[in-house]
């Protein structure tokens, strides 16, 4: 049986993976951090800490604001300074808890030693627990709270976990790092996942561009000796790692619009998300760092580096050596998906991964002409979607049209812009058309519970 992808669409960009030979190196913690509340997926956190209040590495600083949410903890040690919005990486105010560090003091419990802890408690609550209360969430890009994704509703069960290992963003390389320097604390990670959600298969998915990753974690799971655990090889193709795209290449499934992975009998886990489970539960380490991979072509000094949440992009890349003089464009992720960063002060979340740095040639569109209607766009849409379609009533601002189209289940992957031989700026305008039809999808949802809370 050949190497698995996805059935519908897909592009093949080069990968340019320019810094898989940087081992990750951990980067100094900066002087002071800044703290988003709102670096998850659903309701900000909260927070629980006041200026002048002393903190420790994994405090709790932010308790969850609803249901879907997640715990953050302080990166650090040392005193809160203000607790006040700050600009994001696109300029927007965030509520950012901003800390003066002071040594590097951990909180009581938290196992800080190389050892590696192989014995999977038995408590599968218990294990979910720790999840939660370590603010783990997807650290592949989401950042949908773990705990959340791991408690199926009623009727859901899980058939299978995949845990998501095919990095196939152009550039990116700390999970590809993260495989080879961290594989027995991944699988261990991967078998937690396995076991709470029922014993289940586990599959580790990889794409066939990182051989050494594929070969290193086959190892380890033979060593180790943890059942239902394989690796499976997949092709190079974009997006691969897109949630719904591994679950049609992993099972033959296809998740219907609107629904979650959970529907088809899936769990989807990074392998970032699958490190940070393993430091949760064997380990009491809560969410305080990632590995994020500085890259680029007229980038001297490519790296991944572990750096603790908080810290501004700026002081990672004036630790680099600053960005270089035909430097024109930041990006916070890959060049297919990532979003470019309008503020350096800003500073990094759980689901930071990247920084890209581009020059003005590699970032200058061209100029756009008129559709031929080839139906490149529509043959690249992983989702099945007609982007010309799309482009046309988003720019027409036809929300009704635009969700009796399914805009909502566009991925915003790229692919319809990278295929278009016209240089029509399709992905922009249909996010703006998506997220007008979502505003009115979460009025419509929030206006069927207020009167379902009226009818009690």
């Amino acid at each position: 049986m050949g190497n698995r992808t996805f059935s519908i669409g897909g592009v093949h960009p080069h990968d340019n993976k320019i810094s898989r030979e940087c081992r990750i190196e951990t980067l100094p913690i900066a002087p002071t951090v800044y703290i988003s509340v709102a670096q998850h997926i659903g309701a900000p956190a909260k927070p629980v800490v006041a200026p002048g209040d002393k903190v420790k590495v994994g405090q709790v600083v932010a308790e969850p604001g609803g249901f879907v949410s997640a715990f953050i903890h302080s990166s650090v040690s040392g005193t809160v300074k203000s607790v006040a919005p700050r600009a994001d990486l696109a300029g927007n105010p965030q509520l950012c808890i901003e800390i003066a560090v002071d040594g590097n003091e951990w909180a009581e419990g938290i196992d800080t030693s190389d050892t590696l802890v192989k014995d999977i408690p038995a408590d599968n609550k218990a294990i979910i627990e720790k999840i939660r209360l370590g603010g783990v969430v997807g650290l592949g890009g989401a950042t949908f709270p773990t705990h959340v994704k791991l408690s199926p509703p009623p009727g859901s069960k899980c058939e299978r976990v995949i845990i998501n290992g095919c990095e196939c963003e152009p550039y990116l390389t700390s999970d590809f790092r993260t495989l080879l320097e961290k594989g027995e604390q991944v699988v261990i990670g991967a078998a937690i996942l396995r076991q709470v959600m029922g014993n289940v298969p586990c599959t580790i998915a990889i794409e066939e561009n990182k051989p050494e990753a594929i070969a290193h974690i086959k190892e380890v799971i033979a060593k180790l000796g943890y059942e239902g655990i394989e690796v499976m090889t997949m092709k190079m193709m974009y997006p691969q790692g897109g949630e719904k795209q591994l679950i049609d290449a992993v099972m033959h499934r296809q998740v219907g619009s609107g629904a979650l992975p959970i529907s088809v009998g899936a769990v989807v886990q990074n392998v970032a998300t699958a490190l940070a489970v393993y430091e949760a539960v064997q380990k009491n380490k809560p969410v305080i760092d990632n590995s994020v991979t500085v890259t680029g072509a007229c980038f001297p000094h490519q790296a991944n580096l572990l750096v603790r949440v908080g810290t501004p992009l700026r002081y990672i890349l004036d630790y680099l050596g600053g960005l270089p003089d035909n430097a024109a464009k930041v990006i916070s992720g890959g060049p297919m998906m990532g979003k470019a960063v309008a503020n350096l002060d800003a500073a990094t979340v759980k689901g930071t991964g990247a920084l890209l740095i581009l020059t003005e040639e590699e970032t200058r569109r061209a100029p756009e002409t008129n559709c031929i209607r080839c139906g490149k766009c529509a043959d690249a849409c992983p989702m099945g979607l007609e982007p010309f379609l799309l482009n046309k009533l988003a720019k027409a601002n036809d929300v009704e049209a635009l969700e009796a189209n399914a805009a909502q289940d566009c991925i915003e992957c790229g692919c319809c812009l990278y295929s278009c031989p016209a240089h029509i700026p399709l992905l922009d305008n249909i996010r703006m058309g998506k997220g007008a039809v979502m505003g009115v999808l979460r009025a419509r949802a929030a206006a069927a519970r207020a009167a379902a809370e009226a009818k009690k």
